[in-house]
């Protein structure tokens, strides 16, 4: 029943921006912590940049920080990922992931979790490729 389908991927210089979106249906969207983890072959699976279930507090890895931004729509159930002064390190598979957080009126999990989540924790996308290449 849960959906969740990435977008925005595709091939871009180095220095180029792209836009990911993300989004998903079949759950309480305002429920849950969520963000985009990416997989590169021979790379370790890195959280790249999560956003809490407020949308208000937001976690980036060191190797993206001051050129990623993340946020989500809750109007729209989409979740964001601005990508700008892209670099050839930046080429990955980035999965959209979700977890619930919001347990009632207790909030279990933050941005920290989602972007530490394993592959059978939560909700993840098929993935949208981005290519950073000359």
């Amino acid at each position: 029943q849960v959906q969740v389908v990435e977008s925005g991927g595709g091939l871009v210089q180095p220095g180029g921006s792209l836009r990911l979106s993300c989004t998903i249906s079949g759950l309480t969207f305002d429920d849950y912590t969520m963000g985009w983890i990416r997989q590169a072959p021979g790379n370790e699976r890195e959280g790249v940049s999560c956003i809490d279930q407020s949308g208000r507090t937001t976690y980036y890895a060191d190797s993206v920080k001051g050129r990623f931004t993340v946020s989500k729509d809750n109007a729209k159930n989409t979740l964001y990922l601005k990508m700008n002064s892209l670099k050839p390190d930046d080429t990955a598979m980035y999965y959209c992931v979700a977890l619930r957080a919001r347990y009632g009126g207790f909030i279990r999990y933050n941005e920290v979790d989602v972007c530490r989540a394993e592959e059978d924790e939560g909700y993840w996308g098929q993935g949208t490729q981005v290519t950073v290449s000359s």
